[in-house]
């Protein structure tokens, strides 16, 4: 393959990372959680997507008119029954409830549904499997275009949302200070709720893709976590068009390496993820430094 093939590649492939880090970015930025059962919950939706295209005959694309409010619905419940009551007793703790949740949940997805692997893409025609051809012998697929459109369309909505709507602009100033908001009237709980909500829905929507483009079975869940959590740590957390951005530098380097070596595909991942991170550590801790410098001097 060209190296602009390649390029192009991993930049759709970042699309599909952006999206599944789009919840767990967009819940860590309003209510500071670390969402450990988000890779679980977005084999729920996959789930959910194949059990209506399985026995009611339905394309999963229309699925989503059922599925993704039950997503939302269940994010209200996860806010009110877990994260809220978790929250109170320290930071740390609602991080181990939804690392418990997400055990719950894989365990039961594999009671129900057994250890074999399922897939929507049956469900969707060709469009697993077609393409473009753009030129000069490369050829995009089909699925990766639409899943990267989606992506672009799902982020900036969001961001519309946060910015022109008056529950956006409570989700931001609850995400600032949520004690100062409930002096104004907004109500932090709610909020947090609808916030809650929002984030599922876009893990519905994740589960949609994911379904698509690979097989899944109930314990897969875990490595999109990993997947998602690197793209926005990357990006940027809770940064939204950070979050695409890291899933593109994500999805460039795994693919380059790909291409060198099969085992390279994660590795190069994991590798830009601890470059990453340590070159933020870093940074930060000297920016640190000369801040107390300045202040001492």
């Amino acid at each position: 393959m060209s190296f602009l093939g390649a390029v192009i590649d991993g930049v759709l492939l970042g699309g599909y990372y952006a999206m599944i880090a789009c919840g767990l970015s967009f819940m860590f930025g309003i209510m500071k959680i670390i969402n450990l059962a988000h890779g679980s919950l977005a084999i729920v939706a996959a789930f959910m997507l194949w059990t209506i295209a399985e026995r009611l005959g339905y394309n999963p694309f229309l699925a989503l008119i059922v599925v993704l409010p039950a997503m939302g619905c269940l994010g209200w419940l996860l806010q009110r029954a877990v994260l809220e009551r978790s929250a109170r007793s320290g930071e740390l703790v609602p991080i181990l409830s939804t690392f418990g949740l997400a055990i719950v949940v894989e365990n039961s997805l594999f009671e129900y549904f057994g250890a074999d692997t399922r897939s929507l893409a049956p469900y969707v025609g060709s469009l697993s499997y077609d393409s473009f051809d753009i030129g000069a012998g490369l050829y995009v697929g089909e699925l990766a275009v639409l899943t990267f459109a989606v992506a672009i369309l799902l982020l900036g909505g969001l961001q519309l949302f946060l910015t022109y709507t008056p529950l956006g602009c409570a989700i931001r100033a609850t995400a600032e200070d949520p004690d100062t908001v409930e002096l104004v009237g907004v109500n932090s709980r709610f909020v947090n709720a609808v916030a809650a909500a929002i984030a599922l829905v876009t893990v519905g929507l994740a589960g949609l893709f994911l379904g698509l483009r690979s097989s899944f079975d109930p314990y897969v869940g875990s490595m999109q976590l990993i997947f998602a959590f690197e793209a926005a740590v990357i990006g940027g957390t809770g940064s939204l068009w950070g979050t695409l951005g890291g899933g593109i530098v994500l999805g460039i380097a795994q693919t380059f390496a790909a291409h060198l070596h099969p085992q390279g595909f994660l590795l190069a991942g994991h590798g830009v993820f601890l470059l990453v991170l340590v070159g933020r550590l870093y940074f930060s801790g000297h920016y640190l430094r000369a801040l107390l410098k300045l202040k001492l001097g």
